[in-house]
């Protein structure tokens, strides 16, 4: 059913859709766009917002002229007179799909917040992150001092500045020790740039330890041999065989595995070839102190995390070795392994059966390395 176009009423002309029930008002005057709906047979459903599982508020008939308010994005639709995703809102407020209307002008976007296809956004540039640093002042009697790009004398050069030059110190670190003009240090400043430069030549307020540097000066020995480790580690693990009963062979196996031949930093800093710790500061008689290290642990579910560990530190390599010895032989847990003495084989399984070591592999490790260097000649019982 159309418009009936021949009852005049006094007030605007009012149009009732065809089985729908809702009144349009349509009246001459009326702002928006002039449109035709064209849907060949079925009535054309109106719906409460721009999509088609919204409810249906109306509908109009094939020819029935109506007006448009605006346009929005909806779901594609395909009609008679198109395929598009653009619906339109009538001046009542119901939706009709532009798949089944036909008209002469553009339909100007809806200014409102109505459900439509928006415009992928760019994604937002990082905000640069705040450094803060520290101003410092280049103090030389030695003429201009080097900025490096790592912290040492070897390093390469970024620039040189001449004294009183200002300097952004962020952190500090530690490095090969110099002496300059205000002092004798291992610490080096990084600065904002990425360089850095030693505090033997700079005047500053105190910087913090930068993140995830150690406070132990770098090692700069020569690592030694297989040959140079194996001389160096028989009179200690046989003094430790002959004070606490642990196999001269296992000593030099586990120092070897865990120490990576003597080229561990706490091997090489702290002569600790064992990893063993101090307990709540306790270091025992063997050890000569405790040493702070960075380091990762992780939890049963295999979670890991960066903490700070306490180790013990050794005057030489010896004690490090009886220490060993004393370690095993104290704990309860490693009693077993001392009814194998003269037994290395046994000796070390039962010792890692008891718990020393998680690694699945740990006791073919050992052994391997104890067959490939013979080092059961080491046992002083044989």
């Amino acid at each position: 059913m159309g418009f009936n176009t021949r009852r005049l009423l006094a007030a605007p002309l009012l149009v009732l859709a065809a089985g729908g029930g809702l009144l349009v008002a349509a009246p001459a005057e009326a702002a928006g766009v002039a449109a035709t709906v064209d849907v060949n047979s079925a009535p054309l459903k109106m719906r409460q917002s721009p999509t088609l599982a919204s409810a249906v508020v109306g509908t109009l008939a094939d020819n029935q002229k109506v007006t448009l308010a605006c346009a929005v994005t909806g779901p594609s639709v395909r009609g008679p007179v198109r395929t598009t995703t653009q619906w339109d809102r009538l001046v009542n407020g119901a939706y009709v799909t532009h798949a089944y209307i036909r008209t002469g002008r553009t339909v100007p976007k809806c200014a409102t917040t109505s459900p439509q296809a928006a415009p992928a956004k760019a994604k937002p540039k990082p905000k640069p992150a705040t450094v803060t640093y520290k101003i410092g002042t280049v103090r030389s009697a030695d003429g201009s001092v080097n900025v490096r790009t790592a912290p040492s004398t070897t390093a390469p050069v970024k620039r040189s500045l001449g004294n009183g030059a200002t300097v952004q110190g962020v952190c500090g670190v530690v490095g090969t020790q110099v002496s300059g003009t205000v002092r004798t240090t291992t610490q080096w400043n990084r600065l904002t740039d990425g360089g850095y430069i030693s505090h033997a030549y700079v005047v500053t307020p105190t910087l913090t330890l930068c993140p995830g540097a150690s406070l132990t000066p770098p090692n700069t020995t020569p690592p030694i041999t297989p040959e140079q480790f194996l001389a160096a580690s028989v009179a200690g693990a046989q003094q430790g065989w002959r004070e606490f009963g642990v196999p001269a062979s296992v000593t030099i196996g586990q120092a070897i595995l865990e120490s990576g031949w003597g080229r561990s930093g706490l091997s090489t800093t702290d002569r600790n070839y064992f990893g063993i710790k101090c307990q709540s500061g306790k270091y025992g008689t063997l050890a000569s102190g405790c040493h702070d290290y960075v380091t990762t642990e992780c939890t049963a579910a295999g979670t890991c995390f960066s903490t700070t560990a306490t180790f013990r530190t050794y005057a030489t390599m010896g004690h490090s070795f009886r220490d060993h010895g004393n370690f095993l032989r104290v704990n309860s847990r490693y009693k077993p392994a001392f009814a194998y003495t003269k037994d290395a084989n046994k000796f070390i399984w039962t010792v890692w059966k008891a718990g020393y070591a998680t690694d699945p592999n740990y006791y073919t490790k050992i052994t391997t390395l104890m067959a490939s260097y013979n080092l059961y000649q080491y046992d002083t019982w044989k």
